[in-house]
């Protein structure tokens, strides 16, 4: 078997060379113990049981879902589509039982089953089918994406009461998720190192060909693999789905390539034939560890990517010298290796203590006299939230706040992650930019009990206490939107919507505010309405493919600046002459088209004052001060008449 082939060439056990060994064999392990050891000395919030059971709950999801892509690994394959199984299966739950009267038992039920049913088309298709392993299960990506979206509408589904416990505690301090990982980790470890399916993975991993030579039948051992994966894909995401209270058709988006980063961390080779179920969560660990950590120290979401980048490349690199080395390979089931490997991971759980302990002393007395403030935004991939960074951070020097900015990536789970950081760092106050106003409840929730105020600003967060909102109307600017384009085009013509990203909050009050603004034009027919997400690339691409139906288009109305600046470009020398463009949110790039004249007007909403204002309500919350429910920013409608006075 592939897990016997590769044997220790150092005869030594001793002094400097046994360290080596002991290194080589456990990469992974010793990378977290460094990692766990260097964030409590740089970091006084790191060390703190809140923190660390956040850390234990920020791992369950990727855990879950690389214990499944473990299975497909150690057999030489890989599975690209466990995130948006994940999001279909949550999504199948949420709808059979809330909009369909599904008995809850049954309704998760069914979530698995569509897990394992995905699975299985994709091992059939790999196993029967020969299609490799990426271009199958890449597929699946699309295509359970695609269904979770078909299924929800575009919209997020209210999560069955009796289901979202699972995103709450024991005894009020023990996370019900890390149970859960506990319990999956076991199985996995349970059908890698006890099964006849967990040994024939290790066989099909090493040498496919010999495996079948030896009378394992390989296909059907496919299809069960990646039926596996499909189920544990399906258990995280309920688990994610009850953690946001709601099953969002956009969740886990990429997830997929944590789940492999935490596999190829911890010690398995995606050459096959060798991983374990302990290395996989310690690799799931690694990850959580490190965006915890950086996000306590304020490191830049953009430098995060590098950092996970770089640590990825490292445990490749180490798995090659460990290789070379002759090092033991990771593998499940070998029982003469049980016995050490116990004795070394308490070994290393007596080492840490001890470091960290030392590093803790490091930290008495060093916190700052400044109010410190968290602001979590849903992206910094857009212009309109960079603003919104720029004119906090300009009131928090003002005011000399001490401001932590974190950026979700638009991924509601990343965003509850930071906010439970914030909430266990012990800030004064938080303001948050919910990436969906549903997702965003739980752990607004959790920064109430523990009587730090939060500010929302731009979107409000539905079922939770906030301090204040401070926010534009959507609803209404996009009324406003609708309203520009129907009388400049003198209340007739066919106009096409750029929509954002589906599931979103802000895409779904847009749209609103253009269906209601439209109602007062019945001569305006809207040909075509197709979501670009709030990118400009995807903003050109969707409205070049809409002109090939409807050339005779006669209008545009996106639902931010940076679609509008996307579908400017599509129509060319259309754009400001013949077709007006309306867009959303007063950006600098979408205000220098409005005044170039291809852009016919943006719908401002002033982003810089929207972050000055929420700084200013935060501070005045942490000092007791009185705050009112909801302050409104109004929007304004910027043509070539007025761009020249607003500054935003």
């Amino acid at each position: 078997m592939a897990t016997d082939t590769l044997k220790n060439r150092t005869t030594g056990g001793g002094g400097a060379a046994g360290v080596r060994r002991l290194l080589l064999d456990n990469g992974a392990l010793t990378a977290l113990i460094v990692l766990v050891i260097a964030m409590s000395a740089l970091s006084g919030d790191f060390l703190t049981t809140d923190n660390l059971l956040n850390v234990g709950v920020q791992a369950a999801v990727t855990a879950i879902l690389a214990f499944g892509v473990t299975f497909v690994i150690v057999a030489a394959g890989i599975d690209l589509s466990v995130g948006s199984v994940a999001a279909l299966s949550a999504t199948v739950l949420a709808w059979s039982a809330t909009q369909h009267g599904v008995p809850v038992f049954l309704a998760v039920v069914l979530a698995v089953a569509t897990g394992v049913a995905a699975g299985l088309v994709n091992g059939f298709l790999i196993a029967y089918g020969k299609l490799p392993p990426f271009i199958a299960t890449l597929a699946m990506l699309s295509v359970a994406r695609g269904l979770s979206l078909v299924i929800s509408e575009g919209s997020p589904i209210a999560f069955p009461d009796s289901v979202s416990h699972l995103g709450d505690t024991l005894g009020g301090w023990l996370p019900v998720p890390v149970l859960v990982m506990i319990v999956m980790g076991l199985i996995a470890a349970f059908v890698l190192g006890r099964t006849y399916i967990g040994r024939s993975m290790y066989a099909i991993g090493g040498n496919e060909e010999a495996a079948r030579l030896s009378g394992l039948r390989v296909s059907k051992q496919k299809l069960a693999i990646y039926a596996l994966s499909g189920l544990f894909a399906a258990v995280a995401g309920i688990v994610l789905a009850a953690r946001l209270s709601s099953a969002q058709p956009q969740a886990a988006n990429g997830y997929e390539l944590d789940a492999i980063a935490a596999v190829v961390i911890g010690g398995a080779s995606l050459a096959g034939g060798t991983g374990k179920a302990s290395g996989t969560l310690i690799g799931a660990l690694i990850l959580a560890v490190l965006r915890n950590g950086l996000n306590l120290l304020n490191v830049s979401a953009f430098w995060q990517q590098v950092v996970i980048g770089v640590v990825i490349a490292l445990a490749v690199l180490l798995d090659t010298v460990r290789r070379k080395a002759g090092a033991t390979p990771l593998a499940a089931g070998t029982g003469g290796n049980r016995g050490r490997q116990a004795g070394t991971y308490a070994l290393a759980a007596v080492v840490t203590v001890a470091l960290v302990a030392a590093t803790s002393l490091l930290h008495t007395g060093s916190s700052s006299a400044n109010p410190k403030i968290g602001l979590s935004l849903s992206t910094l991939n857009n212009p309109f939230f960079v603003q919104i960074r720029s004119g906090a951070q300009a009131e928090a020097k003002k005011q000399g706040v001490d401001l932590t900015v974190t950026d979700a990536q638009n991924d509601a789970s990343q965003q509850a992650n930071q906010l439970q950081n914030f909430t266990s760092s012990g800030l004064g106050a938080i303001i948050v930019n919910p990436v969906d106003s549903d997702a965003a409840s739980n752990s607004v929730k959790a920064a109430d009990k523990a009587d730090i105020p939060v500010v929302a600003v731009d979107r409000g967060v539905n079922n939770a206490r906030t301090a204040t909102l401070v926010a534009s109307d959507n609803i209404v600017g996009g009324e406003l939107a609708a309203k520009t384009v129907a009388e400049k085009l003198g209340g007739h013509g066919k106009i096409v919507i750029l929509q954002g990203q589906a599931g979103t909050s802000a895409a779904r009050e847009r749209a609103q505010g253009f269906a209601n603004g439209l109602k007062a034009y019945p001569g305006i027919q809207v040909v075509a309405q197709q979501p670009a997400d709030f990118d400009r690339t995807k903003g050109l691409d969707v409205m070049s493919n809409l002109l090939q139906a409807h050339p005779d288009v006669q209008g545009v109305i996106a639902a931010n600046d940076e679609m509008a600046l996307g579908a400017i470009k599509a129509l060319g020398s259309k754009a400001g002459t013949s077709v007006p463009v309306v867009g959303f949110d007063g950006t600098p790039d979408g205000l220098a088209a409005v005044k170039k004249g291809t852009m016919y007007a943006s719908v401002a909403q002033q982003p810089s004052q929207l972050g000055k204002i929420a700084v200013d309500n935060a501070l005045k919350a942490i000092q007791g001060k009185s705050v009112e429910s909801a302050v409104k920013v109004p929007v304004k409608v910027i043509t070539k008449d007025n761009v020249a006075g607003f500054t935003g």
